[in-house]
């Protein structure tokens, strides 16, 4: 598979090379009891990503609704960006820091992987300054009361919406790479 295929702007999943344990513990069965702590708690944080964008992405809809007011979705909209920037940035740091080489020593064949997630928060972390610098132009708008507040709430909403399948891509396929890897090899030290 070439590099472009595997950019995250393009890819529609990884070939089995990158992620050599999903058929022996597919999707299917991460819902096991028995499935390593490390990797439940993997998949929540990464549900819990998916719950905040989707909801940041109906409010910021509500938001185009036409006579919408810009100001009803303001508190919540924010409030959830704030969040959902500074956790997500958290976790990638996190990965990428502590996680990832640890897995590494785990399963040394594992690193195409890895480097490519790696690569892919670099990817995700352009788009949280797109979602930081666009929610602040938002909050600003909206703190002033000013008519521009409406105009920028749909640019918000477009770059939730453009942020949003590359996230979505990202969160699958780590999960397709790390949630086999725990399951097999174990957990890495806390």
């Amino acid at each position: 598979m070439s590099d472009d295929a595997l950019s995250l702007e393009t890819r529609q999943g990884l070939p089995d090379a990158l992620r050599p344990w999903l058929a022996q513990w597919p999707r299917e069965s991460w819902t096991r009891p028995d499935l390593h702590p490390t990797a439940q708690f993997w998949l929540k944080m990464h549900d819990g990503f998916r719950i905040q964008q989707a909801e940041m992405r109906r409010l910021g809809e509500a938001g185009r609704a036409a006579g919408a007011d810009p100001l009803a979705v303001h508190p919540r909209l924010i409030g959830l960006l704030g969040g959902f920037l500074q956790h997500l940035d958290h976790h990638h740091r996190i990965e990428s820091g502590h996680y990832f080489p640890q897995f590494r020593a785990l399963a040394p064949g594992i690193e195409a992987g890895l480097a490519l997630l790696d690569q892919d928060h670099d990817v995700v972390h352009a788009r949280l300054e797109q979602l930081h610098a666009a929610g602040l132009a938002f909050h600003q708008a909206a703190q002033a009361r000013a008519p521009a507040a409406r105009d920028a709430l749909l640019r918000l909403a477009d770059v939730l919406e453009a942020a949003a399948p590359l996230l979505d891509r990202h969160l699958d396929d780590e999960e397709e790479i790390v949630i086999p890897l725990i399951a097999v090899r174990g957990g890495p030290a806390a």
